[in-house]
């Protein structure tokens, strides 16, 4: 069998496979990394060789009963040492969100907000515009879609602006979804995303008795944060961080495990952050936080004309990115478990035969198939990403409207069939002999938006410069770094149920 070999250098840089025989090697694709070379298969399965042993696989020699062959058929990447049935099946585990449907369905109660952030994605709305309010008789119609959907589980994510401005129609949601969800009987939860300035004890009761997921924002230390995210005549950084607190000790005093049950608080990787990974770091974990999702800013909303003060080269980003994780590494080791999300989410994929479901780093994306998004006015969208489009002006990514769509509209709709074919990375021709296509993804919309196109140009992305950049990183800690660090990045994998916030319901 010829060695069948990719590369994800440009075309003018292929060498041209020799046609004599090997001992059967998988189909692979291969990048340079330091002085090694690094093959993936379409399976996941991954090794590293030198330069040397790449030029013999190139020249299809492999000889028989060499270490070189069997340290590619222990990797799996050897075709005559290859249990078909199990490649198989890892491929179907990998691919298993495909059988299902949206399951993630965002609803954006408001676009009304008391915080202005210099990166604002959702174009927030000011707290006079109450015409920018989800009623509670759309609401119901938006739950009705939502649990509508092929699959088994279902998450409402309530968003904003502010969601907590528009708390009444939170609480109403929450009620007439778990009423008819008895009768449904899908595995169903909540989340809540918001700056929790407008928390207080009474609507903080009502969540954790209702089981409600809460995520916040926290963009590192008191002056960045508030330098970012003001607040009037109050300070946001120390209103989150009061709340963050608070909610962190109810869990604990529902007996639940802190380290597997806390507020998830993420980052927007600004200008102003990047020269201080560490004190964004220390900053979390003294809030208690045990993951930390370093995000890059995103090219929409605000951000769009904001872009000359908080933007910057992605190089920039993937240099605080490796100094922020060398840190978070190097806590691991002194005791202190933390983890960071963009790394949990690719080793997940690199080091086990499972895939997170992460909506934006998946083939296909998640728009649509995977999630939708409402408007408070009904509009339906693909996904968070097309729905802020909308705000700025352009509707390519509006699919339906509540009350007049069905759910079988959504699904057959052109825009989904575009969206579905342009994330597929076997159909991308800068992403099919990528080296990392079997554990990374595209966001078509992020295409139209920077380059004009879902298809996009991925090797003039930044959103694949940052995807691309991490992995490199991943597995040059995976080949170089010590076996401690190896544990530590395979504990970064551990994916452990939070059953606590699955709503009790059966069918009957």
């Amino acid at each position: 069998m010829q060695v069948m070999l990719r590369s994800d250098v440009m075309p003018s840089d292929l060498v041209p496979l020799s046609k004599k025989p090997t001992a059967g090697l998988l189909p692979v694709r291969f990048r340079r990394l330091g002085d090694a070379v690094l093959l993936t298969t379409p399976f996941g399965d991954w090794a590293f060789v030198s330069p040397e042993e790449l030029t013999e696989l190139r020249a299809g020699k492999l000889e028989q009963g060499s270490e070189l062959e069997t340290r590619l058929a222990q990797a799996g990447l050897l075709a005559n040492q290859v249990d078909p049935a199990r490649l198989a099946a890892k491929l179907r585990a990998k691919k298993r969100f495909l059988q299902n449907g949206p399951h993630l369905h965002v609803l954006v109660v408001t676009l009304r907000c008391n915080e202005t952030c210099v990166y604002c994605h959702a174009s927030r709305a000011s707290m006079d515009r109450v015409d920018t309010d989800m009623s509670k008789e759309m609401a119901e119609q938006v739950v009705d879609m939502a649990l509508s959907t092929t699959s088994p589980h279902v998450t409402l994510e309530f968003q904003g602006g502010e969601p907590l401005v528009n708390f009444p129609v939170v609480q109403h949601v929450i009620e007439v979804a778990r009423r008819k969800n008895q009768k449904i009987g899908k595995s169903l939860e909540f989340s809540l995303v918001s700056n929790l300035s407008l928390m207080n004890d009474e609507r903080l009761d009502y969540l954790v008795e209702n089981r409600v997921q809460i995520c916040t924002s926290i963009d590192g230390p008191e002056a960045l944060h508030d330098k970012q995210r003001k607040l009037p005549s109050a300070s946001a950084h120390q209103a989150a961080s009061h709340w963050i607190r608070r909610i962190n000790e109810r869990y604990a005093e529902l007996g639940l495990d802190p380290s597997l049950y806390h507020v998830e608080a993420l980052l927007t990787t600004t200008r102003a952050a990047l020269d201080r990974p560490r004190e964004i770091v220390d900053a979390y974990l003294e809030l208690g936080c045990r993951a930390i999702f370093l995000r890059p800013v995103d090219p929409f909303g605000f951000a769009s004309a904001t872009r000359d003060k908080i933007e910057y080269p992605r190089e920039e980003y993937l240099e605080f990115y490796r100094k922020a994780v060398d840190y978070i590494i190097e806590l691991n080791k002194q005791g202190t478990q933390v983890l960071e999300r963009f790394a949990a989410i690719f080793l997940t994929k690199i080091l086990t035969a499972e895939d997170p479901n992460y909506l934006d780093i998946r083939s296909p994306c998640g728009a649509a198939i995977g999630q939708l998004a409402y408007n408070y006015d009904g509009r339906i969208f693909t996904c968070d990403e097309g729905r802020m489009l909308h705000e700025m002006g352009d509707d390519t990514f509006a699919i339906g409207q509540v009350g007049e769509s069905r759910y079988r509209d959504l699904m057959r709709h052109d825009v989904v069939a575009a969206l579905a074919t342009a994330s597929n990375l076997d159909a991308q021709p800068d992403c099919v002999n990528c080296t990392y296509n079997p554990y990374c993804g595209v966001c078509p919309v992020h295409s139209y938006r920077t380059q004009g196109s879902i298809h996009g140009r991925m090797r003039e992305s930044t959103l694949c410069a940052v995807h691309k950049g991490i992995q490199d990183y991943l597995f040059d800690k995976l080949r170089t770094g010590d076996e401690e660090t190896r544990t530590i990045l395979r504990r970064f994998t551990t994916v452990r149920e939070r059953a606590h916030f699955i709503q009790s319901c059966a069918a009957p």
